[in-house]
């Protein structure tokens, strides 16, 4: 995979690496069922910030990445309590 970011590209500048990725990701409107390409991923992305929540030496990201992890994670318990409230 020629587009790879790399680690060094990652940390010495984030913010491009995110652009940089985020244009790659714009093809996943072309791509038939992303959905199963893309939570699989997701889920993995939970399961590695709640295996590293409170490690004593932090990885690259993982921070960063825990703050995406929990904001996703707050939208989506709000939509299922406006679910619920509608349901009422």
């Amino acid at each position: 995979m020629a587009w790879l970011i790399g680690r060094a590209a990652a940390m010495s500048d984030p913010e491009a690496a995110r652009r940089k990725a985020l244009e790659k990701l714009q093809a996943l409107a072309e791509i038939e069922d992303p959905e199963s390409l893309v939570v699989p991923i997701l889920i993995d992305a939970i399961l590695l910030v709640e295996s590293y929540r409170g490690a004593r030496h932090p990885l690259p990201f993982v921070d960063e990445l825990t703050g995406s992890v929990d904001a996703l994670l707050r939208e989506m318990t709000i939509v299922e309590k406006s679910r619920l409230w509608a349901a009422e």
